[in-house]
């Protein structure tokens, strides 16, 4: 008989490497491990690794990959994946790795306000080796702002750290319309003509005015620092989304929504 020590069925390969846990592994090729990263990877503190051990981790594999897979990596973890923090990175990257591909998936990759901000923030940050827009990028982000119609930008002025406010700044868009101007003031707080802002911010003044009336059609977030009754918590709370009713529950709860039996 064979020597069952040799022959006692398959075995599994040699662990080649470890992992965040402590524990054997295998070593996966850059762009297999890269593409791993951006559609599952959070950048922010996990059980075994720290925000920053994971970026450390991502900008030593986007190295080690052509640009065009970069690209393609960042287009699949923002549309497929839906991740946010990463394809972000992925493009300040390709700023820097090949400016004309960044170029092409910009507007797929950075789609909404909050991934704008995101860019900018890393691209300010020096994560990727600069420290400002550059020529490129700052004229993607006023095509990105001239692109959006003036609600759209009005909205898009919730969150900071860079705010709306600080990214018109930054890159000084040129109003195209009388409204345009006055939003474009009214937005980084200089002077300007209140009777020309679109009429959305106009009703949204009016209502910090006088909170007493039904709510203008604005992210809720907008309204939350207001004094506002149950009668307008009644009408965020029925024209809210999905998501933004599964996250305030309780805040409808505080504010008296459920005492309409039919809402």
């Amino acid at each position: 008989m064979a020597n069952k020590a040799l022959f006692s069925g398959a075995r599994a390969p040699r662990a080649t490497a470890i992992n965040e846990a402590g524990g054997a592994a295998y070593a996966l090729p850059a762009d297999h491990e890269l593409a791993q990263y951006a559609a599952t990877g959070c950048l922010n503190g996990t059980f075994y690794a720290s925000a920053s051990e994971q970026l450390d981790r991502l900008t030593t594999l986007v190295k080690r990959v052509p640009p065009e897979f970069l690209a393609k990596t960042a287009l699949y973890c923002r549309e497929r994946a839906h991740m946010k923090d990463t394809p972000a990175l992925l493009c300040a990257v390709l700023s820097v790795r090949s400016p004309g591909l960044m170029a092409e998936i910009f507007d797929r990759v950075i789609d909404s306000p909050r991934m704008l901000r995101n860019f900018v923030q890393i691209m300010r940050s020096g994560a990727v080796g600069r420290n400002s827009l550059g020529t490129l990028p700052k004229r993607l982000v006023l095509q990105w702002i001239e692109s959006r119609s003036d609600e759209a930008l009005f909205f898009a002025s919730i969150g900071n750290d860079p705010s709306l406010a600080d990214i018109i700044k930054m890159v000084h868009p040129k109003p195209s319309t009388p409204a345009r101007d006055a939003l474009f003031g009214y937005l980084i707080g200089r002077e300007h003509d209140a009777r020309a802002l679109p009429e959305i911010v106009r009703a949204f003044e009016a209502f910090k005015v006088d909170p007493t009336g039904e709510p203008p059609n604005v992210p809720f977030q907008m309204l939350t620092g207001l004094e506002i009754g149950p009668k307008a918590w009644k009408s965020i709370a029925r024209r809210g989304s999905w998501q933004m009713t599964r996250i305030n529950l309780n805040t409808f709860a505080r504010h008296g929504v459920y005492e309409d039996a039919e809402l």
